[in-house]
């Protein structure tokens, strides 16, 4: 990866594809340390509704990828346990689970995703994406607590596309990738796609069905052009992913959740499941216990605003008499709900749908109503 200036004069990694940016005219900024397109020429918000009617790919490589490897799955899964709260024990070849990296007093230091590989020879093995933000702090974190037998391996030369929308299967299948279409929901295969040796998830963080594709990042231009070839794809920036993250109800780290946050107040309770929620043995097990069976003293909600103007993250959530009862974590406008929207806490006796409240933005009060999450339908392929 080659390294530029921010104007800040931060230094900034490219991902394997950022000359594709470049030459596609994407507006480049920072984010978490990378030089990333945040949109491209026909803007946020055609890219965000091509992908709702189309297919979106999108450049993830500044994420992070690792596996961890061990004697065998038991001992591998076992270990991660000890440092998430999801069951990954059970996990089955092919299968994969969102779960979350904790503090010992039950705050979120990353959200991630982790997979089981199919092969045989590979059954001692987990392979993990996390956040670009925090992945050095995660491997770190991971790397101290593991057993001896139990190793992490970065692996910074793979790079990770997106391939999001309802035309995403028809994609893929006029790619030849039929092993991909096979696949369902949280599913993982490793396979053969326009001559790439690649592993792909069925999963996403727009709400919409496709696929993230992990790949060697020699390799990733070529892919990237190849899928774009297909004119039912286009470039897909920053900015829209995070419109279609936000209308899906999916949490960004660092704003919807971080270490003050547990996965019961996020609204998470559904990534851990009935053994690891009765039996603990994970970082914070005694708070999220306390919390499922007690309540949290906040809880995450989605608020539908009337007109127009949007409300960003860190205003107030208040009562219509002006009561403060909580605040935004994420907010914007929706395109495809035609409306602004936003994610937030508040106390759980505000959390009833549709309850009335107020976001104050510059001192006025902007209307709006509780909503249910997502704020648009989930498309996944179950």
């Amino acid at each position: 990866m080659a390294d530029s200036q921010a104007g800040s004069g931060e230094t900034l990694l490219h991902t394997p594809l950022h000359a594709s940016h470049v030459a596609a005219g994407a507006r480049i900024v920072p984010f978490a340390g990378y030089a990333m397109p945040v949109q491209y020429p026909a803007g946020i918000l055609a890219e965000h509704l091509w992908t709702r009617a189309q297919a979106g790919l999108f450049d993830v490589s500044h994420m992070g990828q690792a596996t961890l490897v061990g004697p065998d799955h038991e001992t591998t899964a076992r270990a991660l346990e000890t440092l998430v709260p999801a069951a990954i024990l059970e996990l089955k070849p092919g299968q994969q689970r969102y779960t979350q990296l904790l503090t010992d007093e039950g705050g979120i230091l990353d959200d991630l995703m982790v997979s089981r590989p199919t092969a045989e020879a590979d059954q001692g093995k987990l392979h993990l994406v996390v956040n670009a933000g925090t992945k050095e702090g995660d491997y770190a974190h991971m790397a101290a607590r593991l057993p001896a037998n139990v190793r992490l391996e970065r692996h910074d030369d793979r790079a990770l596309l997106a391939l999001q929308g309802p035309a995403a299967e028809a994609v893929m299948a006029d790619a030849g990738a039929a092993d991909a279409v096979a696949l369902t929901f949280m599913r993982t295969a490793r396979l053969s796609l326009h001559g790439h040796d690649v592993l792909v998830s069925r999963s996403g963080y727009t709400g919409e069905d496709g696929w993230e594709i992990s790949v060697a990042a020699a390799d990733a231009p070529a892919l990237w052009d190849a899928l774009l070839a297909d004119e039912r794809v286009k470039p897909i920036g920053l900015g829209a992913r995070d419109s279609l993250r936000l209308e899906a109800g999916l949490c960004l780290y660092g704003h919807d959740i971080d270490t003050t946050t547990s996965p019961v107040e996020a609204g998470l309770v559904w990534s851990i499941q009935k053994r690891r929620r009765e039996e603990g043995g994970f970082p914070g097990a005694a708070r999220i216990q306390r919390e499922l069976a007690e309540g949290p003293a906040r809880v995450r909600i989605g608020i539908a605003l009337e007109g127009r103007a949007p409300a960003r993250e860190g205003a107030a959530i208040t009562t219509p008499d002006g009561e403060g009862v909580g605040v935004v974590t994420s907010g914007g406008f929706g395109p495809s709900v035609e409306r602004p929207i936003v994610m937030g806490y508040v106390r759980p006796d505000m959390a009833e749908i549709g309850r009335a409240l107020h976001c104050v933005v510059r001192g006025k009060a902007l209307v709006g109503l509780v909503a249910p999450l997502p704020f648009t339908p989930a498309r996944f392929k179950r």
